[in-house]
């Protein structure tokens, strides 16, 4: 497996690298599937952008999002 460190990774791949993480391989089943906002969820991608801007690595930002959960 190909490192997903920011500095071993384009944009491009940092943006398919979200894109499969999230979604995988979408056959568009979208019956009970909220991984996109054709149904009218957020798009979630969005916590990622800092990742696909090269600001923050994928570790820094599920942390994030996890510290109010654990406790």
């Amino acid at each position: 497996m190909k490192s997903v460190l920011i500095k071993d990774t384009t944009r491009e791949e940092r943006e398919e690298i979200v894109r499969r993480a999230l979604w995988g391989d979408c056959g568009a089943e979208c019956e009970f599937c909220s991984g996109c906002d054709n149904r009218g969820g957020g798009r979630i991608e969005g916590l990622y952008q800092d990742y696909i801007d090269g600001k923050k690595e994928l570790r820094e930002i599920n942390a994030e999002f996890d510290a109010p959960l654990i406790r």
